[in-house]
């Protein structure tokens, strides 16, 4: 994902339903946000053709329907959006990130523990090269 594109949180709310549901069509995309807000058809098709000038989709078209894909796989536009806030809000420190996600995060045990797994691979991945 180039660096110099970054979804809106429309586009990302609808990059998240594409992840989950694509091929999808603008009424099926726009069914799922009207779920959590209320959203007009109208300007859900607006962003799509938007986020399709700005290469965030694809369109392929079935008959009478369009179907949209996104571009970018989530982890690759998680991977760009978390590098830009990692370097804007905090100054590229990953562990000052960490800090304040645990401080301010009701953490399940669950995620305590895949957090100390994870430390611990980069220990030893650390150790081995």
């Amino acid at each position: 994902m180039s660096k110099k594109i970054k979804p809106t949180e429309s586009e990302l709310a609808i990059l998240q339903i594409l992840w989950e549901s694509e091929p999808a069509t603008v009424r099926f995309v726009n069914d799922e946000l009207n779920k959590h807000r209320d959203v007009g058809y109208t300007t859900t098709l607006k962003i799509m053709q938007l986020m399709l000038t700005k290469d965030l989709v694809s369109r392929n078209k079935a008959g009478r329907k369009h179907l949209y894909t996104s571009v970018f796989k989530e982890t690759e536009t998680q991977n760009v959006l978390l590098d830009k806030f990692l370097k804007t809000t905090f100054k590229g420190s990953a562990m000052k990130l960490v800090m304040q996600a645990l401080g301010n995060h009701q953490t399940s045990k669950d995620e305590l523990n895949q957090i100390k797994a994870l430390i611990q691979k980069i220990e030893k991945d650390e150790q081995n090269n």
